[in-house]
């Protein structure tokens, strides 16, 4: 037998297999550019910077995520929204903002600020129309209430001379048309009234009160005439007044010599003899928007009697031939009344400026 060496180097042997010879490559090329990094999950290159590329603008998949192995935090969960029944009517109705019972109901803090708002609102309307029944407004008048509480304490707060101006003129106010002229000789301590009226005008007069009464003396240019002149401050209200007023218009109480004032004979002057039998006119005014009477009487400053005295509304009267008329007696009764009515006036709202 021969070996396995011998039968290789044999010449007549099967010859050995080529060995394997390694595949052929290409020659290397030169060195490329690096491939492009592939893109990171969640993003798309953008074609107008293809290079460096941008975040895409579709959402982000949370597959695409899983995918590439990224884990997201879990989205917190939205509570899903509660039905709301449609609303019908208004704040009151049912589902309202102040429905009674059943129907939406909201949050106490919004319920709290509606009502507040609510409330506020109320209150400033309500403000509002207090304001301009109380007279706020700096323009508005005063009130009837007003003016009554003031004149009650603002007759000894006036000062005389504007209650009773030293002089009072009266233009065109004597007969014919002649000018006036009366000068104050006396002005009368405040007192009750007692003694002032007639007593069948002082029983007139009671359903209103007496306050106080305050009187002054006038006598004209020529000292011919004396005129005492007087305001009652009464108690009584609107309604009592209106009413006293209607009664001395409707039975012309003002025109009946048993009810004449009385007049304020001051000592040393021109009025010392001006007493009872001396009155020849008179006036008496009820005002209504004030509590106040106002009255006049006049007679002849010489002290004589007068048998057949005239009121003030008669005595002026066209054509009136009385001794009150013809002397002019009359005129000074309603004019002076006419005047410290006017005064009175212009005291009274002066003091309520001053005042309020």
């Amino acid at each position: 037998m021969s070996t396995d060496a011998e039968q290789a180097h044999s010449p007549h042997g099967t010859p050995p297999p080529r060995p394997a010879q390694p595949p052929r490559t290409a020659p290397e090329r030169p060195s490329a550019p690096p491939p492009r990094p592939a893109n990171a999950p969640g993003f798309t290159p953008d074609p107008e910077t293809p290079v460096l590329g941008v975040r895409a603008k579709a959402p982000f998949s949370p597959g695409t995520a899983e995918a590439s192995g990224i884990r997201l935090p879990p989205r917190p969960s939205t509570p899903p929204r509660p039905s709301v029944p449609p609303r019908t009517g208004g704040l009151f109705a049912a589902g309202g903002l102040f429905a009674v019972g059943g129907g939406r109901r909201r949050p106490p803090s919004r319920t709290a600020a509606a009502a507040a708002s609510l409330v506020l609102g109320l209150g400033l309307l309500g403000g509002a129309a207090a304001g301009s029944w109380l007279g706020d407004d700096p323009g508005a008048p005063p009130s009837t209430a007003d003016t009554y509480a003031h004149a009650r304490s603002a007759w000894h707060s006036i000062p005389v001379d504007d209650l009773f101006p030293r002089t009072l003129r009266g233009k065109g106010e004597g007969p014919g048309g002649a000018d006036r002229v009366w000068t104050r000789i006396a002005v009368a301590p405040d007192s009750s009234c007692g003694g002032g009226f007639d007593p069948l005008l002082a029983k007139a007069l009671a359903p209103v009160g007496c306050k106080r009464l305050v009187r002054a003396t006038y006598t004209d240019a020529t000292s011919t005439s004396v005129t005492t002149v007087g305001v009652l401050i009464t108690t009584s209200g609107p309604t009592g007044m209106r009413a006293l007023q209607q009664r001395f218009a409707a039975e012309k109480l003002d025109e009946r010599t048993d009810l004449m004032p009385r007049t304020y004979a001051a000592k040393g002057t021109a009025a010392a003899g001006f007493g009872d039998d001396q009155r020849a006119s008179w006036r008496i005014r009820i005002l209504t928007d004030a509590p106040a009477v106002v009255y006049t009487v006049t007679g002849f400053a010489d002290g004589r009697e007068v048998t057949d005295p005239q009121s003030a509304g008669e005595a002026t009267q066209r054509g009136a031939t009385s001794a009150p008329a013809q002397s002019g007696l009359g005129n000074d009764a309603r004019s002076i009344a006419d005047a410290i009515e006017a005064g009175f006036r212009r005291a009274l709202a002066t003091f309520t400026e001053t005042t309020s």
